[in-house]
């Protein structure tokens, strides 16, 4: 039995974490048994979440666990696809992964009313002042890895701008498709919908939350994409079609 370490539900969503989303949807596209189970990121081989179990061993980073689940149990998750479409998806997800990811986690992290009744629960078994004092290290960490990848380098407006390019192209490549690449899910289906469920779900206030809302074909995606991963999960859709006139 596969053992799933993540962050836990948070947020009004299934799963805090982006990336341990990913790793959900690829292990149930796998049809691959799993459990899941809260873990801090210090008990990881690279000290991010997500790892996995797999018969005694430990594998940490979605990428990773994906290439690991796809060798060891004889799949492919992008079955189907041609040597140019796996290209596509490829550069998809590292947009996704290498760019805009850090545009929400700016949102979380960054703006300090989100930071409070989010990231900082994180942090509540702390005794205070050393919570304070944690909370602020690690938000200083976070703003360097984000300046370090260039996104915390520019000013707020352009941050959005940045942000919004990327779900113009995301809401371009989807089109009127059902998933990413098609009809079918594949790869990059995972790590679209973990990281545009952590930007539109309502919990966090943001501009490019806003600005993403505008995007209908991407919000109804992450309503089907919900409903299918986690349909116990209780959600509010985010597409909701227009009345007809009377």
């Amino acid at each position: 039995m596969i053992t799933l370490y993540g962050a836990g539900a948070a947020f009004d969503l299934p799963e805090a974490s982006p990336y341990v989303i990913k790793t959900e949807v690829h292990l149930q596209m796998a049809g691959l048994a799993y459990v899941k189970e809260a873990a801090h990121p210090e008990r990881s081989p690279k000290g991010q979440l997500p790892f996995i179990e797999d018969d005694g061993e430990l594998i940490a980073d979605s990428h990773f666990i994906r290439l690991h689940l796809e060798r060891k149990y004889g799949l492919d998750l992008d079955e189907g696809l041609c040597p140019a479409q796996r290209a596509q998806a490829w550069a998809i997800e590292r947009m996704i992964e290498n760019h805009f990811g850090w545009t929400v986690a700016h949102v979380r992290w960054l703006i300090p009313e989100n930071f409070a009744k989010g990231p900082a629960q994180f942090f509540a078994d702390i005794p205070q002042p050393q919570r304070a004092e944690v909370e602020a290290d690690v938000q200083r960490q976070i703003a360097e890895n984000i300046r370090n990848v260039g996104v915390g380098r520019h000013s707020e407006a352009e941050v959005l701008a940045l942000g919004v390019r990327s779900l113009a192209a995301l809401s371009a490549l989807l089109g009127e498709k059902v998933f990413m690449m098609g009809e079918r899910p594949t790869s990059v289906d995972a790590v679209a919908f973990g990281m545009l469920a952590s930007l539109m779900g309502p919990y966090f206030e943001a501009p490019v939350r806003d600005q993403a809302m505008r995007f209908r074909n991407l919000a109804a995606y992450v309503d089907r994409m919900m409903a299918g991963v986690y349909p116990d999960h209780a959600w509010t859709p985010l597409f909701r079609p227009h009345a007809c006139a009377a």
